[in-house]
């Protein structure tokens, strides 16, 4: 199993940045890929970044050129630097982890969620 922890959520104002993070503990060992979907109100969940054990790195359209997805192997964490916030940022953002190769497919574990809201 696999526990995924995310903090960093907040309000902030369009134009803002956030930096959000996963913590993950147990066994690591059997994820290659780790990342960020995010799910707002009356929407379905969708990808928002995503980062492989070898460092390939995967963005939906919509955050290329604001959003930079990081790891910090020796803190078993991985970062969402968000830049350039819009109003249609907001969401809560769920950290996910694949035992495949990447985040479009099955995902095998999910963390809490947390609410990331850009508002003037």
């Amino acid at each position: 199993q696999v526990q995924l922890v995310e903090s960093g959520g907040d309000l902030v104002q369009p134009g803002g940045s956030l930096r959000l993070s996963c913590a993950a503990s147990g066994s690591i060992f059997s994820i290659n890929a780790r990342g960020w979907y995010r799910q707002a109100p009356g929407k379905q969940r969708e990808l928002v970044a995503g980062i492989s054990r070898s460092g390939f790195t995967d963005y939906a359209e919509s955050v290329k050129g604001r959003f930079t997805i990081s790891r910090d192997n020796a803190k078993n964490t991985v970062y969402l630097q968000m830049n350039t916030l819009k109003p249609e940022d907001t969401a809560v953002y769920y950290c996910a982890a694949a035992k495949g190769l990447g985040l479009r497919g099955r995902i095998d574990y999910w963390g809490k969620g947390t609410l990331v809201t850009v508002s003037s």
